[in-house]
């Protein structure tokens, strides 16, 4: 999109800035208005898959801080079938906004849940072989860490600019971007942005003071014929 943003007087007559935005990183939210009824039902599925497989597997998360992670296929679980359903709502937004080829959709090809206790968080990672990435927030108590999205710019490392000090930065200067869970959220980010999770500092006992999310990944599939 070009954008004039500002009049630049000269001698004789004054010339027009303009503004061309053209690499945009694009990352979608909702917060579903129905979440509480819904959250309580994927928390029970989620303990049930923790009693099932107490271990679970280690990705972003530390295992020797006592976060949890579950196998990627819960998707395929009719317990979370709800919430699946849901996502796939939401992703044909997501396709409408973006001009998608009509043939195809937007699918979950992974889903997983993590737990947080406090003290625990996610190193900072990508999700190689999927399109878009997604989490949903079950459970964010206080404190309980946001997420970081990293400026995937590289250049911005080498050199970067001074602002005018006390000011807040317009959002398209920022180099991270912290987004706080709120339990029902919903957030969709291209696969290729860094992102990370702060340590849970959440003071709330037992396991209400967990940070529990579901994340996934997503893939364009054609569309079945009718």
């Amino acid at each position: 999109m070009t954008r004039t943003v500002a009049q630049i007087p000269s001698e004789g007559g004054t010339d027009e800035l303009r503004r061309d935005d053209y690499f945009p990183t694009l990352v979608f939210s909702t917060k579903l208005h129905d979440a509480e009824a819904m959250n309580n039902e994927i928390l029970a599925a989620i303990n049930s898959e923790r009693d099932r497989d107490s271990k679970g597997i280690e990705r972003s998360n530390f295992r020797s801080l006592g976060g949890w992670h579950s196998h990627n296929n819960l998707h395929k679980d009719p317990a979370f079938d709800k919430l699946t359903n849901r996502i796939h709502s939401m992703l044909t937004g997501v396709s409408d906004n973006l001009g998608y080829h009509k043939g195809r959709h937007l699918e979950v090809t992974t889903m997983w849940s993590i737990s947080n206790p406090p003290g625990s968080s996610n190193r900072a990672h990508i999700h190689p072989g999927a399109l878009w990435s997604g989490v949903y927030y079950v459970q964010a108590p206080e404190g309980a860490g946001q997420i970081e999205f990293i400026d995937p710019r590289t250049v911005n490392l080498m050199n970067y600019a001074t602002y005018v000090p006390n000011t807040k930065r317009k959002t398209e200067c920022w180099t991270k971007v912290k987004v706080k869970p709120v339990a029902g959220k919903m957030l969709f980010f291209p696969s290729w942005l860094y992102h990370s999770v702060e340590p849970n500092l959440s003071t709330a006992k037992g396991k209400d003071g967990e940070r529990v999310i579901i994340s996934f990944n997503i893939n364009q599939r054609v569309k079945p014929k009718k």
